[in-house]
């Protein structure tokens, strides 16, 4: 039993994070239509600009992960304040960077035209072929250096104070009990592993991400500063990759609280689950590299690691998550309700989204299949069926504990279109890679149109789920208060 240590009443922060999730499902939500318009551009059905199509996929790709981090943030934060003292300041500077950051990127794509995708590889920036000019792409990236900033501060201070509490961030992967220096009773909580983990990879990630911001800055503005390409593709997939991630590592850190909770069942911290993170710890820093399989001119050897610790990545913390889940769940006599019904949901979209991107990993497929529609339907699977129901999750529980705002038929009838539509809009992705649809291309043959139409229609359905989980959650925010929350109060185990 872990004593909680940090901030005895959650419900004062409650405002603050509901914030953070606001924000970050109303983004959600946008970049999902942005979506759509992509799918039907492709499947014929509209005329969208080249240009327009370019800006949409970048605003989708870069919006999508940053609101899902930021809500991924909020939970872990949420959490992890009643182990540790974690700061308000900090928060609220967070999310002032943020939201600065998200306002100079929208500018950018779409005042400036700026579309050069979420990756912004070097030297596209500066060389667009006048597609852009130079305006927009200082705005696209000094916004994600700012944005990327304020999560920064946060892990900042998430380091700060697991290494006040428990003495070191070794200590908080609970690395002293796996060596046998403390009794297993004594291990740190699994939100304190999480955030532990999260906060090493993310504050790697966001450095890396950092530095080739501000290259690509100078680049921008003095264009006879240059600098190695192949190092900017991997100081940028280092960052990229890593960052989302870690959304998943955040957000399912509900899983850990909740599922104990309603199956009113222990779900203890082994010297497994504690190895699995920190296996998991080295391998999301080291993975990235299997997006760079296709670049003959990296080191082979560093191919091969991302290879092989592509596979692996996937076995440890999802093994020991999926399974736990499965033992706390069954024969517990559980209350399903929302928010422990999307936990449980979660728990499959991450097992099987894990697949796909396992099958991409190896070198004789990724070479026919990484530049197809198999990567993204991997990914939306991945964090669509995943993360983002973890978060959709947290949402229902907040609203249960902290309010009287209740579920209705209707929040049932979004669960099961949410799942449907999710599913759908993956499939698509995965049968329009298996036809070697090309990801990123603005205009589709015939024989690649027909899955983007099914995607687009599947999609309005999950736009229309995802509104009304966040309309539930706005109600909760107007209503905030009006119940005690003993449940959240409940030590864990």
């Amino acid at each position: 039993m872990s004593t909680v240590i940090g901030n005895n009443k959650p419900k004062s922060n409650n405002k603050l994070i509901g914030t953070s999730l606001v924000i970050g499902g109303v983004v959600i939500a946008a970049m999902m239509i942005f979506g759509i318009l992509m799918l039907l551009a492709q499947g014929g059905v509209i005329s969208v600009s080249d240009a327009m199509f370019y800006q949409f996929l970048t605003i989708h790709g870069t919006g999508m992960i940053g609101a899902a981090a930021l809500a991924a943030a909020g939970v872990m934060w949420y959490f992890l304040s009643r182990y540790v003292n974690l700061s308000r300041k900090v928060f609220i500077w967070f999310l002032a960077l943020v939201l600065i950051g998200v306002v100079m990127v929208v500018v950018g794509v779409f005042s400036f035209k700026f579309a050069s995708a979420w990756t912004f590889l070097y030297p596209l920036p500066a060389i667009s072929a006048s597609a852009w000019g130079t305006i927009g792409a200082l705005l696209y990236l000094i916004g994600m250096l700012i944005l990327g900033t304020g999560f920064l501060l946060l892990y900042i201070d998430t380091g700060r104070a697991i290494i006040k509490t428990y003495g070191s961030l070794g200590k908080g992967l609970g690395w002293d009990v796996i060596s046998g220096k403390k009794r297993l009773e004594d291990a740190p909580p699994k939100v304190v592993v999480a955030s532990t983990m999260v906060t090493i990879v993310n504050t790697s990630a966001l450095i890396a991400g950092a530095t080739v911001l501000i290259m690509n800055i100078i680049n921008v503005i003095n264009p006879s500063f240059t600098f190695d390409p192949l190092l900017a593709k991997n100081l940028t997939y280092a960052f990229g990759h890593i960052f989302a991630n870690a959304i998943i590592y955040m957000a399912v850190i509900v899983v850990y609280e909740l599922l104990p909770k309603y199956a009113n069942r222990k779900w203890a911290v082994t010297k497994l689950f504690l190895v699995a993170w920190t296996m998991s710890t080295v391998f999301t820093l080291l993975i990235y590299t299997h997006h760079m399989l296709m670049d003959f001119a990296m080191p082979k050897w560093m191919l091969i690691m991302g290879q092989a610790l592509s596979y692996a990545n996937g076995l440890p913390v999802l093994v020991v998550t999926a399974y736990g889940a499965l033992q706390v769940v069954h024969k517990s006599g559980i209350k399903w309700d929302m928010a422990s019904g999307l936990a449980f949901l979660s728990m499959f979209g991450w097992t099987v989204g894990v697949v796909p991107a396992i099958v991409d990993a190896t070198i004789v497929v990724n070479h026919v299949m990484h530049n197809t529609k198999w990567v993204p339907g991997h990914f939306h699977m991945y964090m669509g069926l995943g993360a983002v129901v973890m978060l959709f999750s947290f949402m229902y529980y907040l609203a249960k504990i902290d309010s009287n705002v209740k579920e209705s038929k209707l929040d049932k009838i979004a669960f099961w279109c949410y799942a449907l539509a999710i599913f759908s809009v993956s499939a698509q992705f995965l049968v329009s890679g298996a036809l070697s649809t090309p990801r990123r291309w603005a205009i589709h043959y015939p024989g690649w149109m027909t899955p983007a139409v099914f995607g687009a229609i599947a999609g309005v359905f999950l736009v229309i789920a995802t509104s009304i989980f966040i309309i539930h959650f706005v109600r909760y925010m107007k209503n905030r208060g009006t119940l005690g929350s003993d449940m959240n109060e409940q030590e864990t185990a």
